[in-house]
């Protein structure tokens, strides 16, 4: 089994709600005066400090939150319209089939047809697809045409999120950003901009080079995108836009990397595409914008700059992401 029963995330993800949340924290010194420990007491003051710390820690997060993200925009679902660039398959799937369950409009761009009787399934209703070469910006600009013309108006549903879940190549983000952004900033109630990258684009891998380049070059993307948006120069209408980038380890139910083995799969769990996209969704449906990694290991990978370079060497060497990557080669030239 690829992914354990337990991993660092679940372990994580239970702390979270638990001992390291503000509210349970709180409880434990009330407890203790509950049984009758006076307030100058050492397990008092100390699980006091302990929730007095907690407490502070989220609201700083919260703060950050805010400061760096902008406040949440209001989403309304049925006036909302998702596009959604390679989204026959793998976690573009997953997406498409998610929004419209929440009942958005959703376009799919992709050169691949979606798997036949999918649109019979729970979600499909209000998700069309666009035979599209997102690599050829001409064919972004007729697909973009033709989605106005099949009644997706200003009017009726802004242009409200450009969903780069990227499985192409960088120049396909670049082509759609250019096709939609100008409706985007036109619309009264903002959007967002989802860029799907991938860990591998802080991390680099053996025998990726034009993988993890073309993720790179999203994050970079992203980073400098976000930065005009929320320059003193910025054009109007950007105020309204939150920005959302998505770096994912390796994702489960995918065809990419399938064959690719985790050789840490406690520290660096295969990542559910189901789990994920509902990540997306949710931080879409609170109006907000940052950061999703997943598993826990890529939200502080960024981290391993800081070390000496033999410290790096060696933390890579023990992490297997190299030797795994070679292996799934060579296994697939048998």
């Amino acid at each position: 089994m690829d992914t354990p029963l337990i991993t660092v995330d679940l372990l994580l993800h239970v702390l979270h709600r638990t001992l390291f949340h503000p509210f349970i924290a709180c409880l434990i010194p009330l407890c203790y005066r509950a049984i009758g420990a006076p307030t100058n007491s050492l397990p008092f003051r100390a699980t006091a400090a302990y929730a007095a710390f907690i407490a502070l820690c989220w609201v700083i997060s919260a703060l950050n939150q805010h400061l760096a993200f902008g406040p949440p925009r209001s989403v309304d679902w049925e006036h909302e319209l998702v596009v959604i660039t390679g989204g026959a398959a793998g976690l573009g799937r997953v997406l498409a089939q998610t929004f419209g369950m929440r009942g958005a409009n959703v376009a799919i761009l992709d050169i691949k047809s979606p798997p036949k009787g999918e649109g019979e399934e729970e979600g499909w209703e209000d998700v069309k697809f666009y035979e599209c070469d997102v690599s050829d910006p001409a064919a972004v600009e007729r697909a973009r045409d033709k989605i106005i013309s099949d009644g997706y108006t200003l009017l009726r549903a802004p242009l409200n999120y450009v969903t780069t879940s990227l499985h192409t190549n960088l120049h396909a983000s670049f082509h759609t950003l250019r096709a939609f952004l100008p409706s985007l900033l036109s619309s009264p109630v903002g959007g967002h901009i989802i860029t799907i990258s991938s860990v591998l684009a802080k991390l680099g891998a053996s025998h990726l080079s034009e993988y993890t380049a073309a993720k790179a070059g999203l994050l970079a993307l992203h980073n400098s995108l976000r930065a005009e948006l929320t320059s003193a120069t910025a054009p109007p209408g950007a105020e309204n836009i939150r920005m959302i980038l998505v770096t994912p380890g390796q994702l489960d139910g995918t065809d990419m990397f399938s064959n690719v083995r985790p050789p840490r799969p406690f520290w660096g769990p295969k990542v559910s595409v189901v789990e994920l996209a509902a990540e997306i969704v949710r931080m879409v449906d609170a109006g907000r914008g940052g950061e999703i990694s997943m598993p826990v290991y890529a939200r502080w990978i960024e981290c391993l700059g800081i070390l000496p370079a033999s410290v790096q060497s060696g933390i890579r060497r023990w992490s297997g992401v190299d030797r795994a990557m070679e292996e799934a080669i060579d296994e697939s030239k048998m």
